[in-house]
């Protein structure tokens, strides 16, 4: 068979598919309907999880810890710790805080200024502020940071500022895994759906399929249109979810603009990514077609011209 004759009979299956759809709009639509809203829902909270990040710019100089020295270390010392620890692996900067400019920067925001005239010493320590690296801010990478800093004979105190970045970062995560398991549920279904769809198809066109073995005509070749309409109903599927998607988008935008300018934030909600839609359109017919052959080399085998 050549290259040209076997693209067409291709082509003659996609539209012939295609042709049986349009004939019956309303089962298509409600078919269509059911797996858009199966791929709509993980494709959202994926794109939730997207936007969650992006506003909040992904917490990168958030992340940080103050090492408290003790009473007593010169500020030459400090130096040279804070030079020491620029050199550990996973920290991105650091910044010693003296006791004076400390005592300096609390005189001026927080309005105590007569009573601390009356110390007699400076009560502030030296502060070493330390800012992990994005690649180093997992929870068991701080811990590891922590614990370095606190054997120092130096160190009074070492203090995680910012915990509650790494409680919501864990938050994501868990809508991660959570997006995963509703996406593998929901793709279940949508095989389900698709693959009793093409079973009724079948049931429904079982005359024509026992003429067509009659003639010659091998499973593979009767299975084609089949495969084609599950693709289709895929691809369908798919862009059904994204329309959801740019509406949902579209309608909770100006509430979240304001919310975040609220804020200070000039944020607006994003609609999804082309990763988002690579995946949406990839899952749709990957779903579909897997569905139509599950179903076609199920059925068909049962299906044999009668004498």
């Amino acid at each position: 068979m050549s290259l040209g004759v076997f693209g067409t009979r291709h082509v003659q299956a996609l539209l012939g598919s295609l042709g049986r759809l349009a004939r019956n709009p309303l089962a298509t639509a409600l078919t269509l309907l059911v797996i858009g809203l199966a791929l709509a829902l993980p494709a959202a909270l994926s794109v939730f999880v997207i936007d969650a990040q992006m506003a909040t710019g992904g917490f990168g100089d958030a992340i940080d810890m103050s090492v408290y020295l003790k009473s007593g270390v010169p500020l030459a010392q400090a130096q040279q710790l804070a030079t020491d620890a620029r050199e550990r692996p996973g920290v991105a900067r650091v910044t010693l805080i003296p006791a004076d400019l400390g005592l300096q920067e609390f005189r001026k925001y927080s309005g105590f200024g007569a009573a601390l005239d009356a110390l007699k010493s400076n009560p502030l320590p030296t502060v070493l502020r330390v800012v992990p690296r994005r690649a180093a801010s997992s929870a068991a990478d701080l811990e590891s940071l922590r614990r370095y800093f606190a054997a120092w004979p130096e160190v009074d105190t070492v203090q995680l500022d910012t915990e509650w970045v790494l409680r919501f970062n864990a938050i994501l995560g868990v809508l991660r895994r959570l997006g995963l398991i509703t996406a593998a549920l929901l793709g279940a279904g949508v095989l389900a759906v698709v693959g009793n769809t093409i079973r009724l198809e079948i049931l429904n066109r079982r005359a024509e399929i026992e003429v067509t073995k009659l003639v010659g005509g091998s499973n593979a070749f009767v299975r084609r249109p089949f495969l084609y309409t599950g693709l289709l109903y895929g691809v369908g599927g798919a862009l059904l979810a994204w329309v959801i998607l740019e509406a949902a988008v579209l309608i909770l935008d100006p509430s979240v603009t304001t919310l975040a300018q609220l804020y200070g934030s000039g944020y607006s909600l994003q609609g999804p990514t082309g990763q988002v839609l690579a995946g949406l359109f990839g899952g749709g017919m990957a779903l579909g077609w897997l569905g139509a052959w599950v179903s076609a080399h199920r059925h068909l085998r049962g299906i044999e011209p009668r004498a």
